[in-house]
């Protein structure tokens, strides 16, 4: 099964290629995908046909006991015939149906194979949440092909319909899922089945919010309305999407939980009137149309709604004519939407009041929707009509219900009848509808699924034998699918049936006018579109009031939800710990005195620059209580934090007032200073009762074990951020790469940066002589420190050394890839604030991206690495090693992994001086270059944006 799966997303991966080489031709190899599913099924259809199942499971995530759990029954296999087999028929005769120049077709087939795979994965899954995911992929998957021509207004708002309102029923659905996972200890639904959990009103909310899901997915009253407007897709995606796939996702689901949910306080009168319902209006509705795809829509609205009674009763005489009508409903609807793409390319049209005489013009189209629509309508031999009559004796005994099935299949046989005499029959002084010749790949797949609605009703009794072990699961009975039963009550029905739609036909003139006058107040596309434009004003109106630009304003709302939320729950809990910490050291007072003073000061600051450096004095202060806590390396990591912030900070102020403006006002300001107190409190609060909050051993206690035996290291610190947590660490250096692209892509006016620097740009005294201090040739006399400029160059190389030998040491001693980044990073900070841009380039004539580039290759790699050679994805081994000169040594693979996080923090840091130092320096000078505005001669001058 999991190969099938492979197969069908691996073909869609390949679609777009072979569309380019091939062109539409391309859909019949493509097509062998799907098919591969039906000689699946058919080479298994004797254990799943008997009652077995079919089972495989493989390991998936397993810290969360996800597993890629796949389990066929007899429901899942006559599924798998149905997706497998009508996809493949539906992707032969797009190769006749779309033309050599269709825009767009690589990406549509591919995704329609995408689909078919989506839906055996629903339809094979065992596990509810691996269910889920197929779920919700069908759901992108229909999203594309339904907006298959994006230029289209109707195909683009069809297309977010069918997604916003089926994804909010999957929503719902997921969290019914989640409980009853949950309630019963376990995701897998074959065990669920196995051992049902009690009842009761958790388990009812479970089963109604699944039912949410199921109902909207299938287009069930009252969110019907987005499956008609999904008729903007091609023809092809139309056929496929009402006959095998998404709507029957719910019915299928529908049917799954029945034999254990049916029973279920709300589920029968839930199920029973809302397809009850849906069933009379989509026919009700459907024989109001003149669009022939519309039509057709707007009945399998209605057929859904059968379905759901059926597969829902819970009675195994309901489940069996429910599987037996899901068969027929599939080969006649996929036929019919297939005659339609027929008749709109060749004829040039759909609509009813305009189609003439098309069985002269296409005699074997119109013999194929005659058949068609004749199993539609339930007319006999056809397996139509083998279905119909189970289920009339299945809803015999519930008089209420009876009548409802009757009267919409009355409706039924009106509307098969109105579309094969509107579509193919002479209108009176209308002529003959002008034709072009069907090709065979148009041809064939409907023709084959209507003479196999036909050959099915004559072969009933072995199809009863293959469907039988499904409606077993909810008893026995002596019905069984058969083309003739004998005189009886579903006879007599059946015949009453065909005689009230062919009634229902003639009458079409007169009641024309009634139906146009009976229209509801208003439809589901209309609440639809008022609940969405009612929204779309509400998130307008919120945002407008609160998404003024202000930072201290989101900051402020941030910081008193931060307040009312944790502090209340702190005020009205008792979360405090027995015993209160007590101070370690008086030490510890002290710098907590200074803490207060810097903060206080900071508040109280004018000018930026002082509160910048009182702030980054609270950071100093932090750091010394890791040093009194024996964190050597987390007291280094802040230290260096706190200094590269003031750095950064410094760059940016240069194009900031040195003052604060006079505003907040006196009253505002305090506000802010007692909002700053309070949060302050409130924080010092959750800190106390998260140390005494905790029940369970910390994670953390074998971690000193774990760094010494698999990662090979003393200091826990840094083996937890290069192996016990890697994953996080990847993550986290990959959000520093993203960071970067950002920061400079605000920066930057005209690209990413200036051309990467080469050491023979840099200008020189004379030849090729190089500058020792670059800064003499670049900066203007009063803005150089010669003492600084020679004291970073003396120390320069000598700090990067260190940087490294913090990389290398920082396995078993403080330090690490990140803290020796932070190093290097200030060691090119201070030689570009010592020398300027050129000092810059002069230390490091490399792209910033090239180096964030290759620090994220040689993360990944590690990992990758690792894989390739047979252990897990990061995994560290010790290499033990003997160079000549040096000895025995003894290295951890994780080194490159940190290595990889070195060279992200460094090329951070230096896209970070590249963009709001040396870039911003660049703006400067060409500000302060005399007629650096707008020049009306001559050559235009440098590009200033303000």
């Amino acid at each position: 099964m999991l190969v099938l799966l492979a197969l069908q997303f691996g073909a869609a991966s390949v679609a777009p290629v072979l569309v380019r080489c091939w062109g539409r031709r391309a859909c019949y190899p493509l097509a062998l995908a799907p098919a591969a599913a039906v000689g699946w099924a058919v080479g298994n259809a004797g254990p799943v046909t008997a009652g077995g199942a079919l089972v495989e499971t493989y390991p998936w995530v397993p810290g969360l006991g996800l597993d890629l759990a796949l389990r066929v029954t007899t429901l899942s296999w006559l599924m798998v015939l149905l997706i497998g087999g009508i996809g493949a028929l539906v992707l032969v005769y797009c190769a006749g149906y779309f033309g050599a120049d269709e825009p767009g077709l690589g990406r549509f087939v591919g995704v329609f194979v995408g689909f078919v795979g989506a839906m055996l994965g629903v339809v094979v899954s065992d596990d509810l949440l691996l269910l889920y995911v197929f779920w919700e992929l069908t759901s992108v998957c229909s999203y594309l092909l339904i907006g298959q021509h994006p230029e289209q207004r109707a195909s683009r708002r069809a297309a977010a319909q069918a997604l916003i309102v089926t994804t909010l029923g999957g929503l719902a659905m997921l969290v019914g899922f989640v409980m009853i996972g949950q309630h019963a200890g376990t995701y897998r639904w074959s065990e669920i089945a196995a051992r049902p959990p009690p009842g009761g009103g958790y388990l009812a909310t479970a089963v109604l919010l699944i039912l949410v899901g199921a109902l909207t997915k299938s287009a069930i009253f009252p969110a019907s309305f987005w499956l008609p407007a999904a008729m903007a897709a091609p023809t092809p995606v139309s056929a496929y999407l009402h006959a095998a796939a998404m709507v029957k996702a719910g019915v299928y689901l529908v049917a799954l939980l029945a034999p254990v949910y049916a029973d279920t306080g709300p589920w029968r009168p839930v199920v029973l009137v809302a397809g009850a319902g849906t069933m009379l209006l989509g026919g009700w509705a459907a024989l109001r149309q003149v669009d022939l795809k519309l039509l057709l829509a707007y009945g399998t609205v209605s057929q859904l709604g059968l379905l759901i009674v059926l597969v829902g009763a819970g009675t195994r005489d309901a489940a069996l004519a429910g599987v037996a009508m899901l068969l027929a409903h599939a080969l006649f609807k996929a036929a019919l939407f297939l005659v339609v793409g027929i008749v709109d390319q060749r004829a040039g049209t759909r609509d009813l009041t305009v189609l003439s005489g098309l069985w002269r013009r296409m005699p074997l189209v119109g013999v194929v929707a005659g058949l068609a629509a004749a199993s539609m309508a339930g007319i006999p031999p056809l397996f139509g009509f083998v279905a119909k009559e189970a289920v009339f004796e299945a809803v015999a005994g519930d008089p209420p219900l009876l009548a409802a099935l009757v009267a919409g299949s009355v409706l039924t046989v009106a509307y098969a009848a109105r579309f094969v005499w509107g579509t193919f029959a002479d209108r009176p002084g209308a002529g003959t509808t002008p034709t072009r010749p069907v090709e065979p790949a148009l041809l064939v797949p409907p023709a084959l699924l209507a003479v196999a609605g036909l050959a099915l009703g004559v072969l009933a009794g072995p199809v009863d034998e293959l469907l039988g072990a499904y409606p077993g699961l909810f008893g026995a009975t002596d019905y069984h699918l058969a083309l003739w039963h004998g005189p009886g009550l579903a006879l007599g029905l059946s015949a009453g049936v065909l005689a009230g739609g062919g009634l229902l036909f003639v009458l079409r003139g007169p009641l024309g006018a009634v139906l146009a006058r009976l229209r509801a107040p208003f439809d589901g596309d209309t609440a639809y579109q008022h609940a969405t434009r009612g929204l779309d004003r509400v998130a307008v109106e919120v945002t407008g009031a609160t998404q003024r630009g202000s930072l201290p304003d989101y900051l402020g709302i941030i910081l008193l939800v931060l307040v009312v939320a944790p502090g209340g729950v702190l005020l009205l809990g008792d979360p405090w710990p027995d015993r209160q910490p007590q101070w370690g050291s008086p030490m510890q007072a002290a710098i907590g005195s200074v803490l207060v003073l810097a903060a206080v000061l900071a508040v109280r600051a004018r000018r930026r620059l002082t509160a910048v450096i009182l702030v980054g004095i609270t950071g100093y202060g932090v750091a010394l209580l890791f040093v009194l806590y024996g964190a050597p390396d987390l007291a280094l990591t802040q230290f260096l934090v706190e200094t590269v912030t003031i750095v950064i900070f410094a760059l940016v102020l240069r194009r900031l007032p040195a003052r604060f403006s006079a505003r907040p006002l006196r009253r505002t300001r305090w506000g802010r200073i007692a909002l700053g107190v309070v949060v302050g409190v409130v924080m010092s609060g959750l800190a106390l009762a998260a140390t005494g909050g905790r029940r369970a051993t910390p994670v953390s206690v074998d971690y000193p074990e774990a760094a010494r035996t698999f990662g090979y290291g003393r200091n826990v610190v840094n083996v937890t951020l290069v192996d016990i947590r890697a994953w996080d660490t990847m993550g986290e250096i990959a959000v520093l790469v993203a960071a970067a692209t950002g920061v400079a892509s605000l920066i930057f006016q005209r690209r990413r940066g200036p051309r990467r620097p080469r050491r023979h740009d840099l200008p020189t005294s004379a030849g090729s002589e190089r500058i020792w201090l670059r800064a003499g040739a670049t900066l203007q006399s009063r803005r150089r420190s010669i003492v600084l400029e020679v004291v970073v160059r003396l120390l320069f190389h000598t700090i990067m050394l260190f940087s490294i030998f913090l990389l290398v040491a920082g396995h078993n001693a403080p330090g690490g890839g990140f803290t020796g980044g932070l190093v290097a990073g200030l060691a090119l900070g201070v030689r570009y604030l010592a020398g300027g841009r050129h000092e810059l380039d002069q230390a490091a004539p490399v792209d910033a991206g090239v180096v964030l580039g290759t620090g994220l290759l040689v993360a990944v790699g590690t990992g990758l690495v690792a894989m390739v050679l047979g252990g897990q994805v990061l995994q560290s081994t010790m290499l033990d090693l003997r160079l000549p000169l040096v000895g025995e040594v003894h290295l951890v693979t994780s080194i490159f992994f940190d290595t990889g996080v070195y060279l992200v923090v460094v090329g951070l840091m230096l896209d970070i001086l590249r963009s709001l130092g040396a870039e911003v320096d660049r703006q400067i000078e060409a500000e302060d270059e005399p007629g650096a505005g707008v020049r009306t001669t001559g050559a235009p001058g440098p590009e200033v944006r303000r």
